[in-house]
């Protein structure tokens, strides 16, 4: 392992080792506090529009949910006129904690990144955004940027905000919505973020993690991170294992490693499981019998259906109920609704109910006839892509667990039903 000596002012074009290849993210520094970080990953470099380009041959793709590529976006930003920066971490997936771990454990890393996207694009603002309800996250956020503003090292004024924890509250357009003042619902586009956002100023929105990686990225170059993951998806991304593991918790992956190596690393092996939810809530049920062939990268997790997303995976053990996790999912999803269109307010309810029908026993089979028509109906219809992603989840709750189905249709809800998994927390205000 190469310690990392101090910058040289030249930035990632030093090419000064970097760490290794996982973990480098979660690479504690010694002790807290910003002059153990700089001693760890070495000071604040320059950054110019030359590190968009730096961004773009590394093959950065966002790590919040959509995968889109970094360098897209901050060049759609880049020489606008007043731009900002916001560090999106709201992290409203129940069942994902990477981001909340990321900002509490290396703060000064997303941090460095804003800072970092900041100088690149010509912004001299920066907000970072953090859950309100993640009161360690906020303190922690809180800390490093006093911190920070006692050492004077930034030329970038930073700011920290705490918008309420909906689902849909961080959807870019919603957080620039609140961030105007409006409430944290998803706004209809156009225009985005990157054409008019806080404070009608061109906006570069991007994922905690995704800014952490390009503050590594900035100091020891695009070469350095592709020495970790696939040539398609290159470098390591943070994964929340969760459910039925006997390790659940916060692991940082190299792209491209086999699914199963993963959850065996998380204490459960593949073996032991009737299914794995990849993705989140707006991901995807795969088999037991699947994950032997599937490796962490958008190509193999395309082919099952599936992909990373935002980084959860969470383990369904055999003696669970799978149709009773998703329909309490569904359920919750429709209540995160924003409330502004049709497809949402009403389709995801009824998608939801006609879930539960398949719990109690769809004897007839006119539920099951229904969520397949209504999934169809919702997606590319809404106002944002909430409907989407809620028809993509119980549609493969409906292949993955049509045995379930069958058996819950001939002998009513099973035993497993009454013990939930997966978290479906209580929904908190939108302003």
């Amino acid at each position: 392992m190469a310690d990392v000596s101090a910058a040289t002012g030249r930035g990632y074009a030093a090419a000064r080792p970097g760490p290794p290849a996982v973990p480098r993210l979660l690479r504690q520094p010694a002790a807290p506090g910003l002059g153990a970080h700089f001693e760890r990953f070495g000071s604040l470099p320059a950054a110019t529009r030359e590190l968009v380009a730096e961004v773009q041959r590394s093959g950065l793709r966002g790590r919040g949910g959509a995968a889109f590529p970094t360098a897209v976006k901050m060049a759609a930003v880049a020489g606008r006129r007043r731009p900002m920066v916001v560090a999106n971490g709201t992290e409203g997936e129940p069942a994902s904690a990477k981001d909340k771990v990321l900002l509490t454990a290396a703060p000064h890393l997303v941090i460095d990144g804003a800072v970092l996207a900041a100088r690149s694009v010509g912004a001299r603002q920066a907000i970072i955004c953090v859950d309100r309800a993640a009161t360690s996250v906020v303190t922690a956020v809180g800390r490093a940027l006093a911190e920070r503003d006692r050492a004077g090292t930034d030329p970038v004024a930073l700011r920290l905000a705490t918008p309420p924890g909906r689902y849909v509250a961080g959807e870019e357009s919603a957080l620039v919505h609140w961030l105007n003042g409006g409430e944290a619902k998803p706004t209809l586009v156009p225009p985005r973020p990157y054409e008019r956002g806080v404070d009608g100023r061109p906006t570069l929105v991007q994922n905690v993690e995704t800014l952490a990686h390009l503050a590594l990225i900035a100091r020891f170059g695009a070469e350095w991170f592709r020495s970790a993951g696939t040539t398609s998806d290159p470098g390591s991304a943070l994964v929340t294992i969760t459910g039925g593991v006997a390790l659940p918790g916060i692991y940082e992956v190299a792209l491209g490693d086999p699914l199963a190596a993963v959850l065996q690393a998380a204490g459960t092996p593949a073996t032991e499981l009737e299914a794995v939810l990849i993705g989140g809530y707006f991901g995807s049920w795969v088999p037991a019998d699947a994950l032997g062939a599937l490796t962490l990268d958008s190509a193999s997790l395309s082919g099952a259906g599936a992909g990373l997303g935002c980084g959860v995976l969470a383990a369904l053990p055999r003696r669970a109920c799978g149709l009773a996790e998703s329909a309490r999912v569904a359920r919750w999803l429709a209540d995160q609704s924003a409330g502004q269109c049709g497809p949402c307010v009403h389709g995801l309810d009824a998608i939801a109910g006609a879930m539960a029908v398949l719990v109690r026993g769809d004897r007839d089979g006119h539920a099951l006839h229904q969520l397949s028509r209504w999934t169809a109906m919702v997606r590319g219809r809404g106002a944002c892509k909430h409907p989407d992603g809620a028809a993509r989840f119980v549609e493969s709750s409906l292949r993955v667990f049509a045995d379930d189905i069958a058996g819950h249709r001939r002998r009513g809800p099973c035993p497993a039903a009454r013990a939930p998994l997966l978290p479906t927390p209580s929904q908190t205000g939108w302003r």
